[in-house]
């Protein structure tokens, strides 16, 4: 348009160094990815040159200068004042005349007839340094209108270069202050105030796994995501099958989301924080039509910059249109090697004295320091742990002196979350109440490594430190490695490690950690006596009118999740196998579960799934796999039936899956068998008639081929798969296994703490071995010493 001013629509990346990062980066969207279908709101930046004319003309380069070279640089003790200073400064000078003019004339033409509300958004640029990053240390102003409240919100943008932390980040970052430039963007609003907006990451912020688009979201404008002020809504979309056109939201977590931010009628003050009625903070603030619009248009945006991206979107409420309003390179994980990690296993557990969302996946301890302002500076010391509300760039300097951040507010997308990040400090977000339940002062522990639940611990806990490099580790040459997962929160970390899929996926933990409820129960939801009981059920569904259905949901997102981690490699999916005694523990379990006397030898495994007792509990587990594989295209999840006992018994629970849409050998399903029970073993060859592979559950069957209770301390020290009995078994199972064309491997501890059992069964020619993750590396170990041992052996015999 002319050098004081470009249009969105004449601006690409190629002009970074003339309007800043984010409006070049709105501009290269607008004019090259509208055709593809993402909606951009038109706008224009005022340019750097534009910035520079301002400073001469009110002859602000040498005061500037001379304030910045009073800065305290050791301590900072004068930052505040010396920002103030140079705000005022820049406040109290007048736009020239010619920029005033361009930016009034390019305002009517982006408005047409009348005004029209805009966001008037700092972007910072280095002539020098095209590239550098200035996210978060400027300010934006929104809802603008008129001409007058305009020029007032370009000057007060041009100001904001000398907030506080933008000070102190040039100072840090080597930055020379006059080298840096502020263009101003102005661009048409939103006005996500009457719906809602949010964060969007092109992979898994805490993993940093790349298959993975993250969402999240708020009701009303989007600066209570970014504060952390409220809990927002998540959600997961896989990548790869949503290419595929598949329904992938892997998971739907909803937030809490106490807070909407709307605009004020008080010119004093631009927005207001309202509480949202408890009805709306029930409800999702995006469709899931919604929810994978913005998943494709992440990955179209993904694709033009051929880097991860750090997206922001907002909803208007008025026209119920979407847009995208900011896009950046995503600046942490996407420089990190994710082979080489830091393992972190906490030796100790003591009190909690509160839980959040963890970010990070490390553990620490120190002094912690409650704040509620930055103000309050002063009160902390380096490596001291920050406790408090909810953080905001403000909060930048003292954030850089701390080992841990702890909040009562905010989601994974928030201030802090993304600090903590950047800084590689652990942070537990969300927590509710940090401030009023830990002490100022005390001694505590925060713990990130233990899902993605954070826990902070009352004292000192004593916890180790593994490097790990997963570059060097080459797997065994001919046996699979394969690990056991139940956490799904743990899945997008654990794909990193070496493996070669997830050989047993147990749901018994996540029916126990996250749904909660006995399957019965919520199929016989209206009979149930107990009113206590009905009350906590209703407690945990009453999103849901069809009970049942919160199950599938829950279920098929834990499962989704884990398949998504490791696709395409397989994911062994094994049906509940909870005793009478364990499944009597879940919410309305008791009315469901006999009594007995030896529930390892009673009512479990294949035996319930045709029963009339679970055979509806079976149905919802069959419903969610069916989702999980149908639905979001996960085929590589197989199923596993535990503990079937006879021929006859295998052939029922075909029968009931079939009958429940989970029919063997369509799109692929594979039905595996546990062999756990001498039965397995004397019959494998009419069990492989059935099934389509074998997992030797070896605590079992230790158990039931020496006659053993391995949860009684007498006789405990007997128990031992190196008994030459289980070993026998063992050897028999795999033998016959291959005779009959069936893969088999084998789930448990033995091959990882023993060298001597690996080789055992790599003499063996076990097709698969499947290891807890902490002793995966131990079992690589032992595998790849046994097969060397093996070929060895043979060359000897060979030569012989």
């Amino acid at each position: 348009m002319n050098e004081y001013i470009k249009k969105f629509s004449e601006t690409g990346i190629q002009d970074t160094a003339q309007v800043g990062g984010k409006n070049s980066s709105l501009g290269e969207m607008f004019s090259n990815l509208s055709s593809k279908g993402i909606a951009v709101p038109d706008g224009f930046a005022t340019t750097a040159y534009a910035f520079e004319e301002f400073l001469t003309q009110n002859a602000l380069h040498s005061k500037l200068d001379n304030l910045m070279h009073q800065l305290d640089r050791n301590n900072y003790a004068n930052l505040n004042e010396t920002g103030a200073k140079a705000r005022e400064l820049m406040l109290a000078g007048e736009l020239p005349p010619k920029l005033q003019s361009f930016i009034l004339q390019a305002y009517k033409e982006l408005c047409g007839a009348g005004d029209c509300e805009v966001a008037v958004r700092s972007s910072a640029t280095a002539e020098d340094l095209p590239q550098a990053s200035f996210a978060g240390q400027h300010e934006s102003y929104l809802n603008i209108s008129g001409c007058a409240a305009l020029l007032i919100a370009v000057k007060k943008c041009f100001a904001s270069l000398y907030t506080d932390r933008a000070i102190k980040y040039r100072e840090e970052n080597g930055f020379a202050h006059q080298k840096v430039a502020l263009s101003v963007g102005v661009q048409k609003m939103v006005r996500s105030d009457k719906a809602s907006s949010g964060v969007i990451f092109t992979l898994e912020p805490e993993s940093g796994f790349r298959d993975i688009v993250h969402i999240s979201g708020v009701w009303g404008l989007g600066e209570n995501i970014v504060q952390g002020t409220v809990t927002p809504d998540e959600f997961l979309v896989f990548k790869p099958t949503l290419l595929q056109g598949k329904n992938v939201i892997t998971q739907k977590k909803l937030g809490t989301k106490a807070k909407t931010m709307i605009y004020s009628s008080d010119k004093n003050e631009s927005v207001i924080n309202t509480d949202t009625p408890k009805e709306k903070q029930e409800v999702f603030v995006l469709s899931n039509e919604e929810i994978t619009r913005l998943a494709h248009w992440a990955l179209i945006i993904e694709n033009h910059y051929q880097k991860p991206m750090d997206i922001e979107w907002a909803k208007d409420g008025i026209t119920n249109e979407i847009f995208i309003i900011q896009a950046r390179p995503e600046t942490v994980h996407s420089r990190k090697n994710p082979l080489l990690i830091k393992e972190y296993k906490l030796l100790d557990k003591g009190t909690v004295l509160v839980q959040g969302e963890a970010i990070g996946s490390k553990i620490t301890s120190g002094i912690a320091r409650i704040l509620h302002s930055p103000n309050e500076a002063g009160k902390l010391q380096a490596g001291e742990i920050i406790v408090t509300d909810t953080t905001s760039p403000d909060w930048d300097p003292l954030l850089q002196k701390a080992s841990a951040i702890i909040t009562n507010k905010g989601g994974r997308t928030s201030h802090a979350s993304i600090v903590a990040r950047e800084m590689g400090v652990p942070a537990i977000v969300g927590s509710g109440d940090a401030t009023d339940k830990i002490k100022d002062g005390e001694l505590i522990t925060v713990s990130c490594s233990e899902g993605k639940t954070g826990f902070v611990y009352k004292g000192k806990l004593n916890f180790t430190i593994t490097d790990l490099d997963f570059s060097s580790i080459k797997k065994p040459e001919t046996t699979e490695v394969m690990l056991i997962v139940g956490d799904p929160d743990k899945a997008f970390e654990l794909s990193f490690y070496p493996n070669d899929g997830v050989g047993l996926m147990r749901m018994e933990f996540f029916i126990t950690h996250s749904i909660k409820i006995h399957p019965m129960a919520l199929v016989r939801f209206n009979e149930l006596n107990d009113a206590a009981t009905k009350q906590q059920i209703e407690e945990l569904t009453h999103h849901y009118p069809d009970k049942g259905k919160y199950f599938v949901d829950k279920l098929s997102q834990g499962i989704g999740t884990i398949a998504a981690a490791f696709y395409p490699k397989g994911v062994i999916v094994r049906m509940s196998d909870f005793k009478t005694n364990e499944y009597a523990n879940l919410i309305g379990g008791k009315d469901f579960e006999p009594k007995e006397e030896n529930p390892t030898l009673g009512f479990r495994g294949a035996s319930r799934y045709y029963n009339e007792r679970y055979r509806e509990g079976f149905r919802l587990e069959c419903e969610a796999i069916k989702k999980v594989r149908e639905d979001m295209g996960f085929t590589n999840v197989k199923v596993m039936i535990p503990f079937c006992r006879t021929i006859d018994e295998g052939n029922k629970v075909i029968a009931v899956m079939k009958n429940f849409g989970l029919q063997q050998h369509v799109n692929g399903l594979e039905i595996y068998v546990m062999a756990e029970i001498p039965s397995n073993v004397i019959l494998v060859e009419k069990f492989a008639k059935i099934f389509d592979g074998f997992s030797i559950g070896s605590n079992d069957l230790t158990q039931l081929t020496l006659g053993i209770d391995r949860d009684s301390a007498i006789i405990s020290d007997l128990f031992s798969e190196q008994n030459e009995a289980p070993k026998e078994m063992i050897a028999t199972m795999i033998a016959k296994a291959h005779k009959a064309g069936r893969k088999i491997g084998l789930c448990g501890q033995a091959p990882s703490d023993f060298p001597e059992f690996a080789q055992f069964l790599v003499n063996e020619q076990i097709t698969s071995i499947s290891f807890n993750p902490d002793a995966i590396l131990k079992g690589i170990e032992n595998i790849r010493k046994a097969e060397k041992e093996k070929m060895k052996n043979l060359q000897i015999a060979h030569i012989l």
